[in-house]
């Protein structure tokens, strides 16, 4: 599914049992001067959550390199090199990472790069990079002890299991966990300097905006994470997503409900990114349909590949790419579902995509028609049309024959297919 790769930075930092990270007590002698920290940080958010800490949580430091040699052989524990080569088959059929883009390796190095602290589910332990900034310390602590209250009141690997079944509602769990945490670290500071996020939404906007880092302005150094800026479009802001629009959301949450806000999110998670991009679609319940794959008749020897779903967000982030981040901004929130497929013929080293999205109207779906007719032949070095009317487009693009077509308020694509077969 095209949201693993998003699920597992989720699993990696939120429920990881570390095979060499972890010593018997504090390690390091910075640690124990950090970690004394830990009980008063800890009772401040529970003040502001109302979440109670039913035991103390421990603290300990971490390597960068322990956690690259971690996430290493984490992959490989919770991955087969099908399921990663499925992933990376996925997104490059989107036009998402280029096609010479070696996704496990570029995970690795981008975690390891952002890493700063992360919250043990397992152990009920969190670990604290050696290397963050003294004037880092208290927020990142601050952040991971919020996980650590939602872990102890919501059970926070059973939330995860949960989302499962679905791929954009899985991030969208993702961006319930990061988003809380985040809004609880910011809300801590805000405290520290006798304000409120409560009382002021420029406030918590200005914080969302910060959390963002590159994506919301100059709050990172430049130079200062070489890797993040090296990085498709897609990894970058999938990565800050769940604490940006996270944060978003839950102070919308709270806005409406401050006395349930921090528990109704992960007693009724959003099902959606669309809902946590747009909170009035969580309030009001509005679900993502279900559109029809189109229906192609392939050769024998075709077989199920991978298959799921793209969100609004995975939706808008395609389209800031290849046509633009005002349009994409005007467009993508009037997506209504998704489906997509990829069947593979390997005798041939043939992988045909299937493809489905709903759009709110026709109006907003044929301009959607128009938008992928444009991710296509950006995404391709080469794209020949074939035939072409208002609501159809055929033609041959790098990978094979295509079918653009469009039904009312449902667009569908075929790519992939063998040129000499019709």
């Amino acid at each position: 599914m095209l949201v693993e790769v998003f699920l597992r930075r989720a699993t990696l930092f939120l429920g990881i049992l570390l095979y060499s990270a972890v010593a018997n007590g504090q390690s390091d002698p910075r640690a124990k001067a950090l970690c004394a920290q830990v009980p008063g940080i800890a009772s401040q958010l529970t003040a502001i959550s109302g979440m109670k800490l039913r035991h103390a949580v421990p603290c300990d430091f971490i390597s960068k390199e322990q956690i690259n040699q971690f996430l290493k052989k984490r992959i490989k524990e919770t991955s087969s090199p099908e399921e990663v080569r499925a992933e990376e088959l996925t997104l490059k059929k989107f036009g998402l990472i280029p096609q010479d883009f070696d996704l496990a390796k570029n995970e690795v190095d981008l975690l390891t790069e952002q890493a700063a602290a992360f919250y043990d589910y397992d152990r009920k332990k969190l670990f604290i990079t050696d290397s963050t900034s003294s004037d880092s310390q208290t927020p990142v602590l601050a952040h991971e002890l919020s996980h650590a209250l939602a872990d102890q009141n919501y059970n926070l690997a059973r939330f995860i299991k949960q989302g499962r079944k679905s791929d954009d509602g899985s991030t969208a769990r993702l961006a319930v966990m990061e988003g809380q945490a985040t809004w609880m670290m910011s809300e801590y500071l805000a405290r520290q300097s006798g304000t409120s996020l409560k009382d002021s939404a420029t406030l918590a906007a200005t914080m969302a905006t910060m959390a963002a880092g590159d994506e919301g302005g100059d709050t990172k150094a430049e130079g200062e994470f070489p890797v993040f800026d090296k990085e498709p479009l897609y990894l970058k802001l999938t990565l800050v997503f769940p604490y940006t629009k996270g944060m978003s959301f839950q102070q919308a949450v709270l806005v409406r409900d401050p006395q349930q806000g921090f528990g109704e999110v992960f007693l009724n998670a959003p099902v959606s990114t669309q809902q946590i991009l747009h909170p009035e679609k969580y309030f009001d319940r509005v679900k993502p349909t279900d559109p029809a794959l189109p229906v192609v008749h392939l050769p024998r020897g075709y077989k199920g590949l991978v298959g799921g779903e793209l969100g609004e967000l995975e939706q808008g982030i395609m389209l800031e790419q290849y046509v633009g981040k005002t349009r994409a901004g005007k467009l993508a929130p009037h997506w209504r579902g998704c489906n997509f497929e990829l069947q593979e013929n390997k005798k041939a080293a043939r992988v045909v995509l299937l493809y489905a999205t709903e759009w709110d109207s026709e109006e907003s779906a044929a301009q959607y028609f128009e938008a992928y007719r444009e991710v296509m032949h950006k995404k391709w070095k080469s794209m020949t049309v074939t035939t072409e009317a208002a609501d159809a487009l055929t033609g041959t693009g790098d990978d094979g024959r295509f079918e653009l077509r469009r039904k009312g308020a449902i667009v569908t694509s075929v790519e992939g297919l063998d040129p000499e077969i019709h």
